[in-house]
């Protein structure tokens, strides 16, 4: 019998992140799902899938902790196959007004984290010949972001950097993509866009929102053993725009 594989996904506890879990799931693969506050969803799925699914805690604003603790959990992040940062920190934050402390939390939860983690499980999957690694943008950053989410944005528009041993040294076996995610019905859009969600609506060429449901599926083929060519690649999905 196959062994199943393994995969990492940071922001699991968000609505695209839960639907990603499911599908994993339902695929048998071993799924290490991240978190910061309570998630009552994910303790859900561990309760229905309790040999499949592993919870993991973790306050990802505080970045000088992060290297010690994946160290702690060393064990538990071996042999992931498969990562997915799907990591969304919003608070609100306008040009106008510079707050520091604001922005390196933005950066540290949505793109900083991202290196220390990939350079944990990078080790399994050069051992391997094999791993997938997914990062999610925003469409928002095509547009400068909006004038309420100004470091959400940088720190997105961060993660569409690929480091060059990806796109040589490792190109054969670990495939590196990035996903531009566009409007989609959760509750961070719902969060930034407020009222202005049906103008925004219709700005988008397919004219409606993207559900959790397509995204997560168009997730779990990147990041899985569906995908065997797409690499290097930052991919819209975005209805259009």
């Amino acid at each position: 019998m196959q062994k199943s594989k393994k995969i990492l996904i940071l922001g699991a506890s968000s609505d695209i992140g839960i639907k990603v879990v499911e599908h994993f799931l339902k695929k048998n693969w071993l799924v290490i799902a991240h978190f910061n506050k309570n998630s009552k969803k994910l303790k859900k799925l561990k309760k229905l899938n309790n040999n499949s699914i592993e919870l993991l805690n973790i306050d990802l604003r505080k970045i000088d902790k992060l290297k010690v603790i994946i160290k702690k959990k060393a064990k538990l992040l071996s042999n992931i196959d498969s990562y997915i940062s799907l990591t969304g920190y919003l608070k609100n934050s306008r040009f106008e007004k510079l707050n520091l402390e604001n922005f390196y939390n933005h950066l540290n939860v949505n793109f900083i984290s991202n290196i220390f983690f990939i350079n944990q499980v990078m080790k399994n999957m050069i051992k391997k010949k094999w791993g997938r690694i997914l990062l999610s943008s925003s469409i928002g950053t095509k547009f400068g972001g909006s004038e309420s989410t100004l470091y959400y944005s940088i720190s997105k528009y961060m993660n569409q950097f690929i480091p060059i041993i990806f796109k040589k040294k490792y190109a054969k076996s670990i495939l590196y993509n990035v996903i531009q995610i566009g409007v989609t019905d959760t509750k961070i859009h719902k969060k930034i866009l407020k009222k202005k969600l049906s103008k925004r609506i219709r700005l988008i060429p397919v004219n409606r929102m993207a559900t959790t449901e397509e995204i997560s599926k168009e997730i779990y083929f990147l990041a899985s053993e569906k995908n065997t060519y797409y690499h290097n690649q930052i991919i819209n999905i975005s209805g259009g725009e």
